[in-house]
């Protein structure tokens, strides 16, 4: 895997999209690499971390990709829904985790990024950290299971406002309306975070993952569908 790295240590799987200069932006690689390194975490992890290499968590999907389906051979609406689609498959593989997962969020998550960092179960931030679900900036509908995950953290009238604005939120707001679970200093974020993750690592892990599954059921039930993640 060229553009995505998995390293694991003491139960722990951390999942680094590494293509900081394009702010580890979806692109086809790093989707494919994403994917990858979520089925080749071990069994016997306990917990996997989901981080960006450089000062951007994720920019969001390949939008120059897009542009060149446009102006290319290949007919735009077919470019653009392969794109998004393989965008979808890797947030796909992150919600689909039976494992407790971590966002480990510093500088911008945007767009699919946004999708990216809210398709785990809990999401840590720095200080200049920030999130937005601007869609709407480059012309589309929400899409990479924002639709679904948005709502069911911050209710359906929060989640319209920001998919309606695109508003780049910052890591005070976003703690306030529960997208982020906590903010810490930049200066003890990494210790922070590793201190929230061993506790969660530590865990009894066949009994973390039935709550996970319990939880995603809802209160009716019913199990929630990533069909159109």
């Amino acid at each position: 895997m060229d553009n995505v790295t998995l390293d694991v240590a003491d139960g722990v799987a951390t999942v680094t999209l590494d293509h900081p200069e394009m702010r580890n932006a979806l692109t086809s690689g790093v989707a494919t690499d994403l994917i990858d390194a979520m089925e080749a975490v071990p069994d016997d992890a306990r917990c996997v971390v989901v981080a960006g290499n450089g000062p951007t968590f994720c920019a969001g999907g390949d939008i120059d990709a897009m542009v060149e389906g446009v102006e290319g051979d290949e007919p735009a609406h077919d470019r653009v829904e392969r794109i998004v689609e393989e965008t979808a498959g890797a947030v796909r593989a992150v919600a689909t985790c039976d494992l407790p997962t971590v966002a480990k969020i510093h500088g911008p998550a945007y767009g699919a990024g946004g999708a990216l960092a809210i398709a785990c179960d809990l999401l840590l931030a720095s200080e200049d950290a920030s999130i937005s679900f601007g869609f709407r900036q480059v012309g589309l509908n929400v899409d990479s299971g924002a639709s679904q995950l948005l709502p069911r953290i911050v209710g359906e009238n929060v989640a319209k406002e920001l998919l309606y604005t695109g508003e780049l939120i910052d890591a005070d707001r976003a703690e306030a309306v529960g997208l982020f679970n906590h903010v810490y200093p930049d200066d003890e974020f990494e210790g922070r975070v590793a201190g929230m993750v061993d506790r969660i690592a530590s865990g009894p892990t066949v009994a973390l993952k039935q709550s996970k599954r319990l939880v995603e059921q809802g209160p009716t039930g019913s199990p929630v569908s990533y069909t159109h993640l």
